[in-house]
């Protein structure tokens, strides 16, 4: 991993960079046929200046965990909304680090180019990490659409400014959709395909299922054991 920049950034610089590294990111497609996936989460306390981050890597035939690691610490960067990568991604990258299986493709639960600068944590990822990642959020950020129809698999353009930035994606029937947008190395419809991949009885992709139980799960030991000292 070469790094990307500093991060004892203001949050007028960090926007200002978002834009810049913007221009990097690749959106054009690439063939893809990851054997594992990973998934990334974060958990804290309401807004809370400690943050626990997790990765999980799951086997991409039968997405059942084969790695994970996790990473603790205490933030100064302020919860800005916009700019929360600038506030997590440090101890996600730590997290990641840790692995010993390194995932093919990452699925992060947030956006990627589906950004008011183009610039979500999913494309802020796959630019440290040089790797494809996919941004599937459960709620929009920002853009327009239609409402997909009501079968698993349905899904319409989600625009901006005239610009496609990503999908809302039904992966159960009659369920809310996902927002679906390209991180790095990946082009939508293959950013589509592999999140449907990644569900089966729930609206999540598994692997960020796994990861989310994961890092609370950490986060509450943690917890626990600070409490235990005290």
């Amino acid at each position: 991993m070469i790094p990307l920049h500093d991060w004892n950034l203001a949050p007028k610089e960090a926007r200002i960079l978002q834009q810049t590294l913007a221009a990097r990111v690749d959106t054009s497609f690439h063939p893809i046929a990851p054997r594992t996936i990973g998934a990334i989460d974060v958990s804290s306390e309401w807004h809370g200046s400690e943050l626990t981050a997790g990765v999980v890597v799951c086997d991409a035939k039968t997405l059942a965990p084969i790695d994970r690691a996790w990473a603790h610490g205490r933030v100064s960067f302020p919860y800005v909304p916009g700019l929360l990568s600038f506030r997590e991604l440090p101890l996600v990258l730590e997290a990641y680090e840790r692995l010993t299986i390194k995932p093919d493709l990452v699925l992060c639960d947030g956006q990627g180019i589906a950004h008011p600068r183009r610039l979500g944590i999913a494309s802020h990822l796959g630019l440290w990490l040089d790797a494809p990642t996919i941004g599937c959020a459960k709620t929009r950020l920002i853009g327009e659409y239609s409402e997909p129809g009501p079968n698993r698999g349905d899904w319409t353009s989600l625009v901006d400014h005239g610009e496609t930035i990503g999908a809302a994606v039904r992966t159960r029937p009659k369920c809310k959709p996902v927002y679906v947008s390209i991180g790095h190395k990946v082009n939508l419809q293959s950013s589509i395909n592999i999140i449907m991949a990644c569900t089966a009885r729930y609206r999540l992709p598994i692997p960020a299922r796994s990861v989310h139980e994961y890092v609370n799960r950490v986060r509450r030991s943690l917890q626990a054991d600070s409490a235990f000292e005290g």
